[in-house]
């Protein structure tokens, strides 16, 4: 197993970026969660991504159609 790689990314980039993608009125991502349904639990929504992105476990979709095994994708 890949060994998960940390970064440095602050609350306040998240909120950020979170805004960014309500102004613009996201789409779904791949577990189709809407902007309003995303919003329900915001704060833990947020943190979750935050507490991943920064643990270096937060992985993109990429492999979702099978092309790679659950070990690559975390």
């Amino acid at each position: 197993m890949k060994k998960a790689k940390s970064f440095e990314i602050s609350k306040t980039m998240v909120v950020e970026a979170w805004e960014r993608v309500k102004a613009n009125q996201g789409a779904a991502g791949v577990d189709k969660e809407s902007i309003a349904d995303f919003e329900r639990h915001l704060k833990e929504n947020l943190y979750k991504i935050w507490n991943r992105m920064s643990s270096g476990s937060y992985g993109s979709s990429a492999g979702q159609d099978g092309s790679d095994t659950e070990e690559d994708r975390w």
